[in-house]
């Protein structure tokens, strides 16, 4: 705050006049930084920048992977694309992850912050005013001002108040293109609020599919297991009755071992995949178990899904829609740069009440006041502007190959996961007509044995190719499962979500 620098002892004593006076002046001030304000707002109908507009995505006209089974280019039906898999304890693990995860709760609060951002960049097109007031009582050194002590007026009090008011005018837009950049910028927050929710999703899927294919691998080494403790009896009975050597024993023995060893290991990561699932849900390890239960088979989508075209990504991937919102957002940033090439005109007032004694506080002669408009111009800054401009033209071309770079991951993440699926269920094909020769083989095999018309070591192959691919035929479907998921994350599923709730800061 300006203040007056007199405060001399000598001050006539004046009239009290109250309160009105600095009711009046604030008046007075207040109208004259609108009227002009006003007036230079309607002369400026420049507006520094380019107009922004959204990039013309080019994208391909169809999915290059064909589609089968229970896909189709139809409407994108993926909103709740997890109900799909028709698998209650998902959709409650679903539920509780968009409400305790506590990732997304701090991209939730980046909204709140974005917003309050954006109220901030809207409050430098309105005036402001400071008020304030002080009480000083200051004495001068008697040794240089030479009178003797005692001198009438030293110390010397001196009481103020008032306020100060200004206003820059946006007289080229520099704080329009601002608040433009704050607006994509919250709507850039937004979006990646609800790609945090995607990708949430996602995992939460990924990782329940993963700890049902752990549980059904095991489920089926179990089942080996048993299967081989028979052999192992089998081997025993033929050696006690001298139909059958050590060596059958000793290897139906060691083919046991090996496959008791490998249930541990199948324990530990579905362990691992449980914990992993509490915490994307917001719970501390154990505090899920009660959901996931014993059993339950990997998930499988079972209902017809529309998954559009390639077109529909820009659309629906809230990280596509993000990007095209950071571009817009630094574009805006370009005006904002170049508003410091034009002058700032400023309007400013500033009224106080000055005295020396409380008393005079409010009398009509301690009034202090001055006014007017004030002008400010970068005339030479050696480049500096100039190469802060090019600096915010880099950083929007930046942007706008961020976004290319995003469209183009999107489509690629979409025709992966298509070939992923297509190639998975061929595979998984193959390996069911794999499970039941090998089960015919097993039985076979085991009865050739007993009767003394084939060696041990064929029951060992047929026991080790049962195992091995009922195991991978397991992994096959949960592979199957995860690639639907990875296929909905990537076309956005989920996304159509209400909107982000009225955060703090956007008044």
């Amino acid at each position: 705050m300006r203040l007056a620098a007199a405060r001399s002892a000598g001050v006539p004593p004046v009239s009290f006049v109250g309160i009105r006076h600095v009711l009046a002046a604030f008046r007075a001030v207040t109208w004259v930084v609108t009227a002009t304000g006003t007036a230079f707002a309607m002369a400026g109908c420049m507006l520094v920048g380019g107009a922004y507009k959204a990039p013309d995505t080019v994208v391909p006209d169809f999915w290059y992977h064909s589609l089968s089974g229970d896909l189709h280019s139809g409407s994108p039906s993926i909103e709740s694309w997890w109900k799909k898999f028709d698998d209650r304890t998902l959709d409650r693990l679903v539920g509780r992850a968009r409400e305790s995860n506590p990732d997304l709760k701090i991209a939730f609060e980046r909204i709140t912050e974005a917003r309050a951002a954006r109220a901030v960049a809207r409050s430098q097109l309105f005036p402001g005013a400071v008020a304030g007031g002080e009480a000083v009582r200051t004495r001068a050194s008697e040794s240089l001002l030479g009178p003797a002590p005692g001198t009438p007026g030293n110390p010397t009090d001196y009481w103020a108040t008032g306020f100060d008011a200004g206003w820059e005018i946006d007289f080229f837009g520099g704080v329009r293109r601002s608040i433009e950049s704050a607006t994509a910028g919250v709507e850039a927050v937004e979006e990646a609020w609800r790609d945090a929710t995607v990708s949430l999703l996602a995992e939460v899927a990924l990782n329940y599919v993963e700890f049902r294919t752990l549980g059904e691998r095991i489920r089926l080494a179990e089942t080996n297991i048993a299967n081989q403790r028979e052999s192992v009896k089998l081997t025993r009975d033929r050696l006690d009755a001298g139909l059958a050597p050590e060596l059958d024993v000793s290897q139906a023995e060691t083919n046991l071992a090996t496959s008791e060893a490998l249930v541990p290991l199948l324990r530990a990561q579905e362990t691992l995949a449980k914990n992993r699932l509490g915490i994307l849900v917001g719970s501390y390890p154990g505090g899920i178990d009660s959901w996931l239960g014993k059993g339950g088979g990997i998930p499988s989508p079972q209902r017809s899904a529309g998954i559009g075209i390639p077109a529909d990504l820009v659309r629906a991937r809230p990280d596509i829609r993000r990007a095209e919102r950071a571009l817009a957002a630094q574009t805006a940033q370009i005006g904002v740069a170049q508003a410091d090439l034009f002058p700032r005109f400023t309007l400013a007032g500033t009224f106080e009440l000055q005295a020396t004694q409380p008393g005079q506080m409010f009398d009509s002669r301690s009034r202090a006041y001055a006014f007017g408009p004030s002008l400010r111009w970068n005339i030479f800054s050696g480049g500096r502007i100039k190469a802060i401009i090019a600096i915010e033209e880099s950083r929007t071309k930046q942007a706008y190959l961020a976004y290319e770079s995003t469209v183009l991951k999107a489509v690629g993440e979409v025709e992966d996961a298509l070939a992923s699926i297509a190639n998975e269920r061929d595979r998984l094909a193959a390996l069911d007509k794999a499970v039941a020769s090998a089960r015919k083989t097993v039985a076979l095999v085991k009865e050739n044995y007993r009767e003394g018309l084939v060696d041990f070591q064929n029951v060992l192959d047929a026991e080790r190719t049962i195992f091995s691919t009922e195991d991978e035929a397991a992994v096959s479907r949960g592979q199957i499962a995860a690639a639907h998921v990875a296929l909905y994350k990537a076309l956005g599923g989920g996304t159509r979500m209400k909107a982000a709730a009225k955060a703090g800061g956007d008044g």
